[in-house]
């Protein structure tokens, strides 16, 4: 369905038209057939809420679920964040991507519409506060979550031109289908990086816990700040604990925890106890790569396709390569897990090449 959500021009400001060709090829919804689907936005079709908006189930007149992402008026990181959704997500399908189904930008309604994905966030069925939220995912689906993410971040990375970087790789945005197929979502945040660019001087942006160090004090960006994000995300994964909150008697975070117990070569002790049976050499191997992914050098963590290799060949990781991981807890004035923003700067980017490892892997033998 296309129907003009812009409204009559004599009550829409000329801002309202500013960003119209960015939304001319994407499919539009009108406000009332969205407020009806919601139930008028209701409390029972809440399913989610963010930084910047709230996330309702829809169903529309023919029976199709959605999900609804309304933005807050009032915000205007929230307006960027709408705008730079459309315009990464409107042309852009892979199985590990969720999808961008069409908007409504009425008067100031922001509305994002994605497809409808039944099992919620992998925060929720991993690190739910309450019992009932939380799923039983056994090893199977936790491995194939794992690789599932990594394709999506792969082909942003590498096979999508331009490239995109998305700077919030997190366990609430990831997404879970029906059959646990994971979803990369929110992209509010995410970079075009053009082929022949390797770093952007930008602002930082992203959730305390997963930024790589590099990036959140301030340094350029590049896609290895998504490597480490997803570094973090598989040891979530492999232990069920959130990589914001300390624990155990030091009190320390996830990766520092991790890096210990890999230090003493006691891996096992990070899994999740709830996970049953499980290969233990193919955990083991998760948890490295993870501690590969979140290197305190940027140059030093892998590309997202040779973390798909490593996930999916019989090969040996090369842990002589293996250095310290980088460890970033909060900005001042900042704690746990909401996103952040530090100091704008010019966005202007350079041609400058980082290196790349290519012996992270060897052969194994059979």
């Amino acid at each position: 369905m296309r129907c003009s959500c812009f409204g009559s021009r004599e009550s829409t400001t000329a801002r309202d038209y500013h960003d119209e060709d960015l939304l001319r090829d994407i499919n539009h919804f009108s406000y009332n057939e969205l407020r009806s689907a919601t139930n008028n936005f209701g409390s029972t079709n809440k399913i989610g809420r963010g930084g910047f908006g709230t996330v309702y189930k829809g169903t529309l007149k023919k029976g199709r679920q959605v999900a609804v992402k309304t933005l807050s008026a009032q915000s205007k990181q929230g307006m960027r964040e709408f705008l730079n959704e459309i315009n990464t997500l409107s042309q852009v399908r892979h199985p590990n991507l969720v999808e961008l189904k069409g908007c409504c930008a009425l008067g100031a309604n922001r509305i994002l519409v994605y497809e409808y994905v039944e099992n919620s966030s992998l925060d929720r069925a991993l690190l739910g506060s309450q019992n009932a939220d939380r799923m039983i995912l056994d090893w199977r689906k936790r491995s194939a979550i794992c690789l599932g993410i990594a394709k999506g971040l792969a082909f942003l990375h590498e096979e999508l031109v331009p490239h995109i970087v998305h700077r919030d790789i997190k366990a609430s945005n990831i997404l879970l289908d029906k059959d646990y197929i994971p979803k990369i979502g929110d992209f509010g945040l995410a970079k075009l990086f053009p082929d022949n660019i390797t770093h952007i001087s930008t602002r930082v942006a992203g959730t305390t816990g997963y930024l790589a160090p590099e990036y959140a004090m301030g340094g350029p960006l590049t896609m290895k700040a998504d490597v480490y994000s997803f570094g973090i995300l598989i040891l979530e994964i492999v232990s069920g604990r959130s990589s914001g909150k300390p624990w155990g008697v030091s009190q320390k975070l996830l990766l520092e925890w991790a890096w210990e117990l890999y230090e003493g070569g006691n891996l096992l002790e990070l899994v999740d106890l709830q996970l049953g049976e499980f290969p233990e050499e193919e955990v083991i191997k998760h948890a490295k790569i993870a501690l590969f992914c979140t290197q305190e050098v940027g140059s030093r963590r892998p590309l997202m396709s040779q973390v798909v290799e490593m996930l999916t060949k019989n090969i040996r990781l090369n842990e002589k390569l293996l250095s310290a991981p980088g460890f970033f807890q909060d900005l001042p004035g900042l704690s746990g897990g909401p996103s952040l923003t530090k100091k704008p700067s010019d966005d202007s980017s350079s041609h400058q090449m980082s290196s790349v490892p290519v012996t992270i892997t060897e052969v194994a033998p059979r």
